[in-house]
C-alpha cells in the first residue's frame, strides 16, 4: 500500500537543473593523487554556493563489528590524512579506540558530486587537539567544556544549566583545556571521486594506495 510517505519520495527529483550543474569530468586529467583533485573539487563547490560543504559522514564500528554513522565537521586535509575531532569518551571515540578504522563520505549535490573515504585511524598528540580546540570559536569551546557527550541526559533543562556554565566558562577563559578532545586523523587507504551525469553515466574513479603511491581506477557506476 503506498504511503504518504512514498508519493513524497516519488515526488522528488535528483539535481535539480535548476539549482544544480553537472559539470563534466575527465579523469585522464585528474591528478596522480586524491588531495590535489580534493582540493580542487572543494574549491569549487564552495565558489558554487554548496551549503556547508565541510561536513560529512563518518562511519565507524563498534566492538561487536555494528556500524554506526553521523555527520561531523572536517578539521582540515593535508599528506597525512583528513581530520576531525570528537571526545575520545565518546561513542564514536570509544569505537575508534577499539577499532581504529573508519570512512569518510562527502556530499556536494549542487555539483552531484561525492567523495568517499576510508583508512586507519589514529589519535594526534593531546597538544595539536588543544591547538585545533582554541583556534575555533567560543561555541565549539563551550560545546566541548559542557563534555558528556553520548551519554543519557536527564533532561533539556539539566543540558540548557550545563551549556550555561560552560558558555561562562569559555568566555572567561578562552584557552581552558579539554583533555578528553582530540583530533583524529584518517590516512586513507582508497579515496573515491564520483561525479554524476545526467544521463547516469556516473564517472567514478578510485585512488588506492600501492606501494608509495597511488593506483587510479575507475569504477562501474
Amino acid at each position: 500500500m503506498e504511503t504518504e510517505l512514498h508519493m513524497v519520495l516519488r515526488s522528488l527529483r535528483v539535481w535539480d537543473p535548476a539549482v544544480t550543474e553537472l559539470p563534466p569530468f575527465d579523469p585522464a586529467t585528474a591528478p596522480a593523487e586524491p588531495l590535489a583533485l580534493f582540493s580542487a573539487w572543494f574549491a569549487e563547490v564552495v565558489a558554487a554556493g554548496q551549503g556547508e560543504p565541510h561536513t560529512m559522514s563518518l562511519a565507524t564500528v563498534d566492538e561487536e563489528g555494528r556500524p554506526d554513522v553521523r555527520i561531523v565537521m572536517l578539521h582540515g586535509a593535508g599528506p597525512d590524512g583528513w581530520t576531525f575531532a570528537t571526545h575520545a569518551t565518546s561513542r564514536k571515540g570509544r569505537q575508534l579506540a577499539a577499532r581504529p578504522y573508519a570512512a569518510l563520505t562527502f556530499y556536494w549535490p549542487v555539483r552531484g558530486r561525492q567523495v568517499r573515504l576510508r583508512g586507519p585511524v589514529t589519535a594526534a598528540a593531546s597538544e595539536e587537539g588543544q591547538a585545533d580546540l582554541h583556534a575555533r570559536s567560543t561555541g565549539a569551546l563551550a560545546a566541548a567544556l559542557t563534555g558528556r557527550q553520548s551519554e543519557v541526559l536527564g533532561s533539556v533543562e539539566e543540558l540548557a544549566r550545563a551549556s550555561e556554565a560552560a558558555w561562562e566558562h569559555a568566555q572567561r577563559d578562552p584557552g581552558a583545556p579539554v583533555p578528553s578532545w582530540t583530533l583524529y586523523r584518517l590516512r586513507p587507504d582508497e579515496v573515491e571521486f564520483f561525479q554524476g551525469d545526467e544521463h547516469r553515466r556516473h564517472v567514478r574513479l578510485s585512488y588506492r594506495r600501492e606501494g608509495g603511491g597511488w593506483l587510479k581506477e575507475l569504477l562501474w557506476p
